[in-house]
């Protein structure tokens, strides 16, 4: 025999023997489409839209369903009663996260986001309480948020209503108030350091999202050896590291243990301690990855958010200057401030109504089963990927009248007072939600209320305004231009 024949004999018998081991695994596994040996059902998916082909597979197959990315069974929950019964009812059994290979090999089990067990656990308490001490909630963060905002109506203010594009500096706003919570510091819209650090930081969110990516992910070992974007992104996570690491090093210098300034400073201080988890837990690769997961979370939702409302704005000047007539009525030339919001229904739906039309994360940060779980008569390993869709959420029409439009009044009733919604969780559920949701909620109506107090946002004359997402592991708008024109 020659050495093709054995080497193609030697995979088919691999894969027969996976392919038993996997089938004795999951007996009674949800349904799914049938996958094709070791690539499964990768030819059916549209990998850069993963979250639409869900949407076509879950009519068929119903809300509880299986599909083989490579050969990874995968789980995905349609719905939100199946979401909610799987992330608040078995929230133990669905609060692991899956590795991801582009990720890992970096990251290792660390940080907050993409960490397991013990180390995630330490990791959320610190973060939670650090996050409380250090402002957010409170009238501290609140005062940051505003001064920024006042910054970034300045900047809007220099175009003189021309266009530009407000990718940079809204993320260079929104940036500014994460970094004074870990650093106590803000950077200047134009700091090369900022700027560099966006970069990487949306670099890496757009290539996570590409069809290339999500197949490393599924095919290391074959792929590892191949360029691709996958290689970017080591680059760039290894350069931040190293500027982060860097910053540590100064930091840590400077360390008063008794005068915590920042996020950081308290977790230095922990690692002072002298306790058991001062070094199991406070290492310096888990305080790397861990500000880098703020950071990343911190800038990308929120400003991706923010960029949806201006350009849907622009969209749709009705509802911007219903807006403008609230702000008017209720605020007039004083500084928004939180209080306002419970004045200003219309402004609230119109903000909630961006966050669920723009389905900023449609497929969730993927779980994994910590645990062997019964779900809804169907049996799940351990170890099992998991998908809590909240696109599916997002487009439910027993919750929203109008799932595909820009309809503010989904969260309004009959009388124009704001309606809460308990299907809208863009900041997710369960153990795993977002740690930093109320901070985003606070900046989200401050930034978006102060630059409509000062602003009327108009399309450059003749431009098609196309809310079609760009692909990335996040729905984000694609590039545009926009006109700022003063109000006051």
């Amino acid at each position: 025999m020659d050495l093709v024949t054995v080497l193609l004999s030697i995979l088919i018998i691999l894969f027969l023997v996976n392919a038993w081991k996997k089938h004795e695994n999951h007996k009674n596994f949800p349904p799914g489409p049938t996958p094709l040996p070791i690539i499964g059902n990768i030819l059916s998916i549209d990998m850069s839209k993963p979250h639409e082909t869900f949407m076509e597979l879950a009519k068929t197959y119903g809300p509880v369903f299986s599909v083989d990315i490579g050969m990874t069974k995968t789980v995905v929950l349609c719905g939100y009663e199946v979401i909610k019964e799987a992330l608040i009812h078995h929230a133990d059994a669905f609060s692991d996260r899956p590795i991801r290979h582009v990720t890992v090999k970096l990251l290792g089990n660390n940080g907050v986001v993409f960490s397991n067990g013990e180390n995630w656990k330490v990791m959320r308490r610190f973060t939670l309480s650090t996050l409380r001490d250090y402002g957010m909630g409170r009238r501290a963060i609140e005062d940051k948020i505003i001064e920024e905002a006042e910054c970034l109506v300045q900047k809007f203010r220099s175009y003189e209503g021309k266009p530009f594009d407000i990718l940079t500096s809204i993320n260079a706003a929104v940036a500014n108030i994460i970094v004074s919570i870990l650093h106590s510091h803000r950077f200047d819209y134009e700091d090369p350091t900022i700027q560099r650090i966006m970069t990487l930081t949306n670099e890496n969110t757009r290539l996570s999202g590409t069809p290339w990516v999500r197949l490393y992910d599924s095919f290391p070992t074959l792929m590892s050896w191949l360029p691709g974007p996958h290689r970017t992104i080591f680059e760039n996570i290894t350069e931040f590291q190293a500027f982060l690491k860097t910053t540590f090093t100064k930091q840590k210098k400077e360390l008063d243990v008794n005068n915590q300034r920042n996020l950081v400073d308290a977790f230095l201080a922990k690692q002072q301690e002298g306790k058991p988890e001062s070094t199991e837990y406070y290492h310096n690769d888990n305080l790397t990855v861990l500000v880098g997961n703020l950071f990343a979370a911190g800038m990308e939702t929120t400003s991706t958010t923010l960029r949806w409302g201006l350009l849907l704005m622009m969209k749709y000047p009705e509802i911007q200057q219903k807006v403008h007539n609230e702000i008017e009525r209720v605020i007039g030339s004083a500084q928004p401030q939180m209080e306002h919001r419970k004045q200003m229904p219309y402004t609230d739906a119109v903000i909630h109504e961006i966050q669920r039309l723009g389905d900023i994360v449609p497929t969730n940060v993927p779980r994994a089963t910590s645990q062997d779980v019964t779900f809804r008569g169907y049996f799940i390993p351990k170890g099992t990927v998991v998908f809590p869709l909240l696109h599916s959420i997002f487009r439910e029409k027993s919750f929203f009248q109008k799932p595909y439009e820009f309809y503010p009044e989904h969260f309004l009733d009959s009388k124009g007072n704001f309606k809460k919604s308990e299907a809208f969780m863009p900041f997710s559920i369960g153990k795993r939600s977002c740690a930093g949701k109320t901070l985003a909620k606070m900046e989200l109506f401050l930034f978006f209320t102060t630059l409509l107090q000062n602003f009327t946002f108009k399309p450059v004359p003749g431009a098609i305004l196309d809310l079609t997402p760009r692909v990335g592991i996040t729905n984000a708008p694609k590039p545009f231009e926009i006109c700022a024109i003063s109000r006051r």
